[in-house]
């Protein structure tokens, strides 16, 4: 006897009207979202044991046919990434073509080395259509270091010869105030992304608040726990709805390096592991910034020069 086709949240074993409702009232309305997520997390929310949770999340896994794939399956879900340009053809080339949906693209840097320009620059040019190297969509921004300015975007979008007003109406900005309240807001981001075809999440800083809110070595591990439980939030919104996560991080100077760059990123080995690509940039000479790939899955180390303008970014 086939077992009946699992088609709603309530079709799954274990999930009634109660239950499914404190599931859409958390944004569990779909299998996709539940079957992505935690039996910790799940038990949480239900109030059901994490035995029971594992069930249902297992049972919408099944449904979803969510186990192994061909690397020609899997090259075929890569023609559906979306690649968002900067407008600046060495950036773009050092990145693949653009900052790719369906992942976390991160950058570091001291203060003045472009990161936040490159955050507007890119809630800009997502908007575009995609074969005009955007993303078709709207755009997510949550701030936490006050660095949001509408005038920029205004100034950016004329520059393009863009409607201005329109741009800036699909930007859907978010103040942070700690870390609690960043990590909540990436979570909300996911009602904007069901109802308003998001494409890009901006997170400007990541790492600004849990540092000022987590301070000695004593606090450190539980610091790095929820700087990861909030990567896997942006992880999971990227991989689930293919859209683009850009990040910037704030650095630190490292006094035992004796040779090089002493400048590392904040957050360790657990912002490096959840970013799929990072760059460090740095201020160049005669005004210019230089970026640098430091981790791509499939590009190789690289360096590219640029400007910023009133328009972008743009070649030296």
């Amino acid at each position: 006897m086939n077992k009946p086709k699992i088609l709603t949240v309530t079709d799954l074993p274990g999930v009634g009207a109660v239950t499914a409702e404190k599931l859409k009232e958390s944004g569990y309305d779909n299998l996709m979202s539940i079957a992505v997520s935690s039996p910790s997390e799940f038990s949480e929310i239900t109030g059901l044991t994490e035995n029971a949770a594992r069930k249902v999340i297992q049972a919408a896994r099944d449904n979803l046919a969510m186990g192994f794939e061909s690397g020609e399956q899997l090259l075929e879900r890569r023609a559906q990434v979306i690649k968002i340009g900067t407008g600046c053809k060495a950036f773009d080339e050092l990145i693949g073509g653009g900052f790719e949906s369906g992942a976390i693209s991160e950058c570091f840097g001291e203060f003045g080395s472009s990161k936040s320009q490159i955050a507007h620059i890119l809630a800009v040019r997502a908007q575009l259509p995609v074969e005009q190297g955007g993303a078709n969509g709207e755009v997510v921004f949550i701030d936490g270091e006050s660095t949001f300015r509408p005038e920029r975007i205004k100034q950016i979008a004329e520059g393009m010869g863009l409607d201005a007003n329109e741009i800036l109406k699909k930007i859907h900005v978010a103040r942070a105030f700690n870390s609690d309240h960043q990590m909540l807001m990436s979570e909300k981001s996911e009602d904007l992304v069901k109802s308003n075809n998001v494409k890009l999440i901006i997170v400007d800083s990541l790492t600004g608040h849990f540092r000022a809110d987590f301070s000695g070595r004593g606090q450190l591990a539980d610091r790095q726990q929820k700087l990861n439980r909030h990567m896997h939030t942006l992880m999971k919104l990227a991989g689930s709805y293919n859209l683009a996560v850009y990040v910037t991080n704030q650095v630190m100077a490292k006094p035992d390096t004796f040779f090089g760059d002493p400048t590392a990123a904040i957050g360790g080995n657990i912002v490096a592991h959840n970013s799929q690509v990072r760059l460090y940039l740095r201020k160049g000479k005669k005004g210019t910034r230089v970026a640098k790939l430091i981790d791509a899955p499939a590009l190789p180390d690289g360096e590219a020069i640029f400007r910023i303008t009133e328009k972008g970014i743009e070649d030296v």
